[in-house]
């Protein structure tokens, strides 16, 4: 059960991750950035969405 649990929040973590990055990528701000990885992955889903 505890690899279930890294696994998991392993994966909360790249998408926080990923959406930082691509926020600071696109907009060049801190804020936008820390907004977008309070999101996460409904960031990166909008952003591969959108582009």
């Amino acid at each position: 059960m505890s690899k279930e649990r890294t696994v998991t929040s392993s994966g909360i973590g790249f998408g926080v991750v990923l959406a930082t990055v691509i926020s600071w990528s696109v907009n060049k701000s801190i804020l936008w950035a820390i907004l977008h990885g309070i999101f996460g992955w409904f960031y990166v889903i909008y952003y591969a969405i959108k582009y």
